[in-house]
């Protein structure tokens, strides 16, 4: 049988199988000696010990499609971030922090603003205006509301997504709006983790529909860009990438130098100058960052 792997604790993987439900599973041993760890994530093939106890063996795990690191999950198809227009106040560096590590590891990304309620007509138009150019999808709700929730469930469907998101700015509430009854037809899981033995926060997927599986991450307050090099922090902001060629200079870092088709962009409206002003502050972070 071919499943998706759920969640793994202690030592056990919890398989979800289309159709046939959950499998509480072994890794065989042959994955130790070949020290690959199996993922959160990964396609697998199991063998079943008991259809009644839901018990069985980990044989084989799929080519991965992709793999984050933070959080740890394999074949991620999309990422949904959440920030708040207000309350909190939206931290567009940490915002633009994600999306450079998201674009970096190729995984396309959902940018939805909750409480749409709180915002006037101008602040979520020039949201738009910000992020429209950045390789994202920007999307509005009101989760409390059940405003943009359909929108987000129709994109999500027949994915695999990671969802993230600060502290307070609603993402518990999109969760169960998202979710509703469905989130735990895999429930045996969480019976079969809440018997006390563990209390740490764990990768977890949750399942949503035939192909539909969501992973909520813990609320984040800072990011930290690692594995990149100055030079190379513009190939992560896909609104330059039309202008590369027209520079005076190659390699121009779109700072300091004269003849900047990316300057002569924003000074025309066609950058957004919030995230612009991100970049030139990331790149003097990167250049300052201390080599060891």
């Amino acid at each position: 049988m071919t499943g998706k792997i759920m969640k793994g604790i202690g030592g056990f993987y919890y398989v979800y199988v289309e159709g046939a439900g959950l499998y509480e599973c072994r890794a065989k041993g042959i994955f130790r000696n070949k020290k690959v760890k199996p993922n959160v994530g990964d396609i697998v093939d199991i063998d079943v010990i008991s259809e009644e106890e839901k018990t069985g063996n980990l044989t084989v795990i799929h080519k991965r499609k992709n793999q984050l690191i933070r959080p740890m999950v394999a074949n991620v198809d999309q990422a949904l971030v959440i920030f708040a227009i207000h309350e909190p106040e939206p931290n567009f560096q940490l915002l633009n922090r994600f999306l450079i590590m998201m674009e970096k590891q190729q995984v396309p990304v959902i940018i939805c603003f909750n409480k749409m309620d709180l915002a006037t007509e101008e602040e979520k138009e020039q949201l738009r205006r910000d992020y429209e150019n950045s390789g994202c999808r920007v999307l509005f709700s009101s989760a409390q509301e059940g405003e943009g929730i359909p929108e987000i469930k129709s994109l999500l469907k027949g994915k695999t997504t990671v969802m993230a998101g600060p502290s307070g700015v609603g993402k518990s509430s999109t969760l169960n709006s998202i979710s509703e009854e469905k989130q735990m037809e895999t429930g045996a899981v969480s019976e079969k983790i809440k018997r006390g033995r563990h209390t740490t926060r764990h990768s977890e997927l949750i399942y949503l529909g035939e192909d539909t599986y969501l992973m909520d991450t813990p609320g984040f307050s800072s990011l930290y860009l690692t594995d990149i090099d100055k030079e190379e922090l513009r190939f992560y902001f896909p609104e330059f990438a039309e202008y590369e060629n027209q520079c005076r200079f190659n390699g121009c870092s779109h700072i300091h130098e004269p003849g900047c088709a990316v300057k002569e962009a924003l000074e025309e409206g066609k950058i957004s100058r919030l995230r612009y002003e991100d970049y030139c502050y990331l790149y003097e972070e990167l250049a300052n960052a201390r080599k060891w």
